[in-house]
């Protein structure tokens, strides 16, 4: 199976080819990459329902109420990521890899990995996204001081999702 680095590259890069749609399958495992409106859709081979109608519906370009969802959850953070970035503009955004469900700390008893204040390095763990029952620790990548934590515990997170704000070093 692949890491949540390499998955990472390869989403970047299917985003910026003119490739509309990525299969890749080894050892009895798929990840499929479809770019619809200009957005990367991730989509694991074996979905469970709940994950699958989100993908059907973004696919079918039919329905007029589904692509105002995501319009307006763009427009709730906005004003937050805004309002931090006046204050400084040389903040590092701390994006989701992947679709899933955001867990700030290893089990609900445990401590948050991460809050605002909190100093990492490249390789510090910083949250959990969970995509099909798989939990991918999710790594800093810059060293510096969280400012801002931008998603709640358990909340559904969206690709490129910015969950961090970090003020490098």
């Amino acid at each position: 199976m692949l890491k949540v680095q390499e998955i990472r590259e390869l989403i970047k890069l299917v985003d910026q080819s003119s490739i509309e749609e990525f299969v890749y399958e080894n050892e009895g495992s798929k990840i499929q990459m479809k770019k619809n409106n200009g957005v990367t859709v991730v989509q694991p081979a074996a979905q469970p329902a709940a994950v699958a109608a989100p993908v059907a519906v973004q696919a079918a370009p039919v329905p007029a109420p589904a692509p105002q969802a995501p319009v307006q959850a763009v427009k709730q953070e906005a004003p937050k990521a805004a309002s931090v970035e006046t204050e400084d503009t040389n903040l590092h955004k701390i994006t989701s890899p992947m679709v899933g469900t955001f867990y700030a700390s290893p089990s609900p008893d445990a401590e948050a990995y991460v809050k605002a204040g909190s100093k990492i390095t490249k390789d510090s763990i910083v949250c959990i996204v969970e995509a099909m029952k798989l939990f991918n620790e999710i790594e800093a990548e810059v060293t510096g001081e969280i400012v801002e934590v931008l998603v709640k515990d358990g909340q559904l997170v969206e690709y490129g999702q910015p969950l961090f704000l970090v003020k490098p070093e």
